[in-house]
């Protein structure tokens, strides 16, 4: 009896699922930005729906293009940052592993991270090609990295909400 309690408190205390949640992401992440790579040209597009299309595009910035026209040491700068997000993640994930929507919304956040991370190591820019709009207005175009950090956002706001309402 005493060991199944231990397995259990250990079980539920565990960085693995988080991680492999972020290895999930990073993986997804991945796997499509090399698919887009074979399948497209820089900046070719095809149209998929009325309002979404597939679109080749690098971003050599953060979120939105931000500092994307700079001469390129905000790569190094990125890169660097979200190492250290990683890093710090990675801690809160040990420190608070039994909070599951905390933990969700930063494995997807730490695997969204990674994922943009690779890109800037390996080709210098990130590679973006989601492109969501409405009439004339286009969403800056994004990858699943970008939804991932997103939706990890989102979820750490809402159970910050759920917390506050306790």
């Amino acid at each position: 009896m005493a060991s199944k309690k231990s397995f259990s408190s250990t079980s539920s205390n565990s960085l693995l699922p988080w991680l492999g949640i972020s290895l999930i992401v990073l993986l997804l992440d991945q796997l499509s930005k090399i698919t887009i790579l074979k399948l497209f040209h820089y900046g070719e597009s095809m149209a998929v729906t009325s309002f979404f299309n597939l679109v080749l595009v690098y971003n050599k910035g953060a979120a939105f293009s931000f500092l994307a026209a700079e001469s390129g040491w905000q790569r190094h700068l990125f890169t660097v940052i979200g190492i250290g997000a990683a890093i710090y993640i990675i801690y809160l994930l040990r420190k608070h592993a039994g909070q599951r929507m905390f933990c969700c919304a930063l494995a997807l956040i730490l695997g969204g991270a990674i994922g943009n991370v690779v890109d800037r190591i390996l080709y210098g820019h990130v590679i973006d090609f989601l492109d969501v709009f409405l009439g004339n207005w286009h969403w800056p175009a994004f990858n699943i990295a970008d939804s991932a950090i997103c939706v990890g956002a989102v979820l750490f706001v809402l159970d910050e909400l759920r917390r506050v309402n306790k």
